[in-house]
């Protein structure tokens, strides 16, 4: 299996899975953010893999990409940011939800009223 089979895979299921649970809690507001937030997930992997391929840190089997370089970086690097940028205001946002309820039921009814 190449990377870009694999990484189109877990983007896939990264966009299944996660934007539902952001559109749910955050109607309206979830898109700019994300896509800021990849959008500047993007550039740092575009400088700093450049610059770690360049000095020898890594490097990519021929056989596994596609050779499609952005200023020394493979197109197949890029596919992490984007679903870290779905991932981790997915998961903050299921999370944040988990205590809101948490504390919900937690609270004595007795104690809320006057």
């Amino acid at each position: 299996m190449t990377n870009i089979v694999l990484n189109l895979i877990v983007l896939a299921v990264a966009i299944v899975v996660c934007v539902p649970v952001v559109r749910r809690h955050r109607a309206g507001t979830w898109l700019t953010p994300i896509l800021v937030a990849a959008l500047v997930l993007c550039a740092l992997t575009l400088v700093f893999d450049t610059l770690m391929i360049a000095v020898g840190l890594y490097e990519f089997d021929p056989d596994k990409i596609l050779g499609i370089y952005l200023w020394g970086a493979p197109l197949e690097d890029f596919f992490y940011p984007l679903v870290a940028a779905l991932l981790i205001p997915a998961t903050w946002t299921a999370l944040e939800s988990r205590a809101d309820r948490r504390r919900a039921s937690s609270t004595d009814p007795e104690e809320a009223s006057p």
